[in-house]
Parts: structure tokens; C-alpha cells; sequence
């Protein structure tokens, strides 16, 4: 179980108790003793992309907390009413302002230690011209040679270049799935 988050209860706002539900659930779940709502717990996910323009790998270099100035692919949480595919689109606007043709769905990262999946679909950039939000110090095309490997940001980044390389080198792509 992750750690408890949720103290009362959105329904009625009695302090919850964290407790395996008489529904026939198995898990603990923080449960509304007054109205015996269960409230559920449901990992993260976190979308992005992979962009290509001829032949290098964009890259962005973080102007937030977690990995403050460290490097990553445009990447963020999944909003309510999105699809991975239109979040995909939508981080890569707002951390690159990058324009893409969004290729298919790459890498699905599991990482149940923080209770999160990543997905990363491969893209094709329309240009080099990038104006990266506030969430980006710098937007930036790096050759294989050149990427920063000790100044990346997340390990699913890491993994998700690995295997782009890879697949590159030898010359067809598939669609990975990594469990750390």
C-alpha cells in the first residue's frame, strides 16, 4: 500500500479509516465510516514523447522540481478527459513548444514503486523551432553521441532512449514494455 493520502472523505467529510472494505475487496482502502464511501487509489500516469528531427533526439532540460536542470523527453501527467495520445501532444507543446506528427505508442514504463506507468510515443518533429513553457530551461537536439547520459532526469527516460538507439542500430521498431 502507498502511504495514506486521503484523510476525509469527499462525499461527506468524515476522517476516513484506512481498512480492507466488507465489499469483498482485498486491498486496504481508505474508507468513509459515516457513509461507507471507498475511496480507491489509482497510479499515475505520465505521457510524453520521443522527437526526432533528422536524425537527433530532442531533449528538455528541467526548470522544475523533481531533477531541477537535468534532461528529459517532453513528458507529464495524463489530465482527466485526455487520451495518452492527446496528453502526448499537449506536454510536448507546453515543455517544448515543439510541433509534432505523433508516431505510435513506444515505451509503457511500469513503475509500481511510485505508483506510476509512463508512456512514450515516438514522434517526428515538424521543425527545429522549439519555445519551450515555464516548466523548460532549454529545448535541445542532441545526436546519439551527445546525449547527456549522467544528466538525465528519470531512469524511464534513460530506458526509453536505450532501446530507441537500439532499435534504430538495428533498423525496425517495436513497441517495448519495462517493468522496474
Amino acid at each position: 500500500m502507498t502511504a495514506p493520502t486521503i484523510k476525509h472523505c469527499r462525499q461527506c467529510g468524515t476522517a476516513v479509516q484506512y481498512r480492507v472494505p466488507d465489499d469483498g475487496d482485498t486491498k486496504v482502502r481508505a474508507v468513509c465510516p459515516a457513509c461507507g464511501t471507498i475511496h480507491y487509489q489509482n497510479p499515475l500516469n505520465v505521457v510524453g514523447t520521443l522527437p526526432v528531427w533528422q536524425g537527433k533526439v530532442l531533449l528538455c532540460k528541467r526548470n522544475i522540481e523533481p531533477r531541477f536542470g537535468k534532461w528529459t523527453l517532453p513528458a507529464g501527467f495524463l489530465e482527466l478527459a485526455e487520451t495518452t495520445a492527446q496528453g502526448a501532444l499537449r506536454e510536448t507543446d507546453e515543455e517544448a513548444g515543439a510541433q509534432i506528427q505523433l508516431g505510435p505508442l513506444y515505451t509503457l514504463i511500469n513503475v509500481p514503486q511510485v505508483s506510476q506507468v509512463h508512456f512514450y510515443y515516438r514522434a517526428e518533429l515538424l521543425s527545429d523551432v522549439f519555445n519551450p513553457g515555464p516548466e523548460t530551461i532549454e529545448a535541445r537536439l542532441f545526436d546519439e553521441a551527445d546525449i547527456p547520459w549522467d544528466e538525465l532526469s528519470f531512469r524511464t527516460v534513460r530506458e526509453t532512449l536505450k532501446v530507441f538507439f537500439a532499435d534504430r542500430a538495428a533498423g525496425h521498431f517495436g513497441v517495448h514494455t519495462i517493468d522496474f
